[in-house]
């Protein structure tokens, strides 16, 4: 769907309507398979990995949220222009908001929220669901600390995609309440 690494000269390249005509089509096949309320689609219009950015993301995610609405589909997962590490703040924290606006299904937002931008954003309306996915790798017990407002664990980018055991028991999974719970009476002892 990005322009810089869509060289397209056919039906599929070229204009923003026929980058996104792929990802429509299959969103329409699926639905027609097996029924749109069974159909969400995650976009991430704002990120640029491996220089797959794109010149005009908002005008990208605004198409598609509102050409989504077509095949009446459950749900659109959009992530915001934001890739932050846990304590760090949004510098853009409405840039959603028209993509939410056209779009009529549920809308769930993602990328660097923390508790209270998370409540802030669905009572704003925002957003209907906010996604967490990066702090839950961290955070095995991450609705209980929601719950508790109790501190997060950060998370460690590089090992979110290894096979390495001791890596991943590094950045993610890190100890739980119930764990530093322990740790602090065996202290006291």
């Amino acid at each position: 769907m990005k322009d810089q690494v869509n060289d397209r000269t056919d039906e599929y390249g070229g204009s923003l309507e026929n980058r996104c005509r792929f990802a429509l089509e299959i969103v329409e096949a699926v639905a027609n398979e097996i029924g749109a309320d069974k159909v969400g689609i995650r976009l991430s219009p704002f990120a640029d990995y491996m220089e797959s950015g794109y010149s005009n993301p908002k005008a990208l995610g605004l198409y598609m949220a509102k050409s989504l609405n077509k095949y009446g589909i459950l749900y659109c997962h959009v992530v915001e222009p934001r890739m932050k590490t846990v304590g760090d703040k949004s510098e853009t924290p409405y840039s959603l908001l028209p993509m939410r606006e056209a779009f009529k299904g549920t809308f769930i937002a993602a990328g660097g929220f923390d508790r209270e931008d998370g409540n802030n954003a669905v009572a704003e309306g925002r957003a209907d669901l906010i996604a967490y996915g990066r702090l839950f790798l961290a955070n095995p017990d991450f609705p209980k600390r929601f719950e508790l407002n109790a501190p997060l664990n950060k998370y460690n980018r590089e090992t979110f995609y290894t096979s390495d055991p001791v890596a991943r028991g590094r950045g993610q999974g890190g100890p739980t309440l119930d764990n530093i719970s322990q740790d602090n009476s065996m202290a006291s002892i």
